[in-house]
């Protein structure tokens, strides 16, 4: 094995100044302690001239780095008196034709620009076209499941609903409690000064089952759900799984965008039964310690202060949150491309997508039934 010499420079100034280089001009035997800077100094403390020769044909070894040094030092072009090994040749040429190095121009960012507002007018188009394309597909595959209920996939719904439904028991039960007791505790301080601590029932009652439940839970399962359903479909993407089906003959419509558009349909309203169980029920405590309310009075109150049709429009709400948190889940999961940086950001737009929506749906809801319940 050849040892590889440390790179060196030689100055004579005899017939011509000529500066003579051997050694192995590499990374390595560069990256060697004071090697870099020594090489430096000589080459900065060489006479500057036209005339001055360059030989390198004595180097062992050459590669980029060490290229680039001399390059440098011959202010990026290649001196007129310069004897090189043939073997080197390449490696300059390429410097050559390299040329100067300069990033691109940044572009010119404007708060409102013709060019971001046409960009985004597309990208939302897009999406619209898309999501309207996906509840199409959802209605036929839906026919499809009503005509052939055998061979439907019971399967993977009912394993959605355990995963969308079952297993959002607990944080759902913790929130809602929690919220309940901080809504009392607010709602008790006010009314206590104007005398009307009895009120505290229809004010928990209405807020809970006809707003807060609904939306706490929709809220609750767009972050833990949706975001899971996302990646679920992202990583399908990125491992070739979707590509894979469609070459089996199984379509992603009827297998994987169906079953969780149904399992939240179905397990969104036993959610909102369960957030409204739980906030009332936090309230109710909040109630007896800071009111003095008994737990009697709350539950024999509790139905008079809230019309049953705001419980059903809490329902009405769970199914419709629901199945638009599936269907965004499922537009922004298909939509994935296939690498690692898609899937993160993809799953961040769909819970912030899926959470607007649900708050946009509340809102449309509030105008449709307002007066309803009261």
């Amino acid at each position: 094995m050849t040892t590889q010499e440390s790179p060196a420079l030689q100055f004579t100034d005899q017939a011509s100044p000529t500066v003579t280089a051997h050694g192995a001009w590499q990374v390595q035997p560069l990256a060697q302690a004071q090697v870099l800077p020594r090489i430096s100094a000589a080459l900065q403390s060489l006479p500057k001239g036209a005339d001055l020769r360059w030989d390198l044909s004595a180097i062992q070894s050459l590669d980029h780095i060490g290229a680039q040094v001399l390059w440098n030092a011959w202010g990026k072009r290649r001196p007129q008196n310069l004897a090189l090994a043939p073997t080197h040749e390449d490696v300059f040429r390429r410097l050559e034709e390299a040329g100067e190095l300069s990033l691109p121009d940044q572009p010119t960012t404007h708060r409102f620009s013709w060019a971001g507002m046409v960009r985004f007018a597309r990208d939302t188009s897009d999406h619209f076209t898309g999501m309207l394309g996906l509840v199409g597909q959802l209605v036929l595959d839906l026919g499809h499941f009503a005509l052939n209920p055998l061979r439907g996939p019971w399967k993977e719904i009912s394993a959605n609903v355990y995963h969308i439904g079952y297993q959002a028991l607990g944080i759902t039960a913790l929130v809602g409690f929690l919220i309940g007791v901080v809504l009392s505790y607010l709602s008790a301080q006010q009314l206590h000064t104007f005398g009307g601590d009895v009120y505290l029932v229809n004010i928990l009652g209405m807020s809970i089952v006809r707003e807060l439940g609904p939306l706490l839970a929709a809220i609750l399962v767009a972050g833990r759900s949706g975001s899971s359903i996302t990646a679920q479909l992202g990583v399908m993407r990125v491992t070739e799984e979707l590509d894979a089906m469609l070459v089996m003959g199984l379509p992603h419509g009827f297998r994987l965008i169906m079953p969780r558009v149904v399992a939240l349909a179905v397990a969104m309203p036993l959610l909102v039964i369960w957030t409204d169980a739980m906030a009332l029920a936090g309230g109710m405590v909040a109630a007896s310690i800071e009111l003095g309310l008994s737990s009697r009075y709350f539950i024999n109150n509790l139905p008079e202060a809230v019309p049953i049709a705001n419980y059903w429009i809490g329902l009405g709400k769970g199914v419709v949150f629901g199945s638009l948190i599936a269907l965004v889940a499922c537009h922004f999961g298909l939509r994935i491309k296939p690498d690692t940086e898609s899937l993160g950001q993809g799953t961040t737009t769909s819970v912030v997508t899926a959470i607007t929506v649900v708050i946009l749906a509340d809102a449309v809801f509030a105008i449709v039934f307002n007066g309803v319940g009261f």
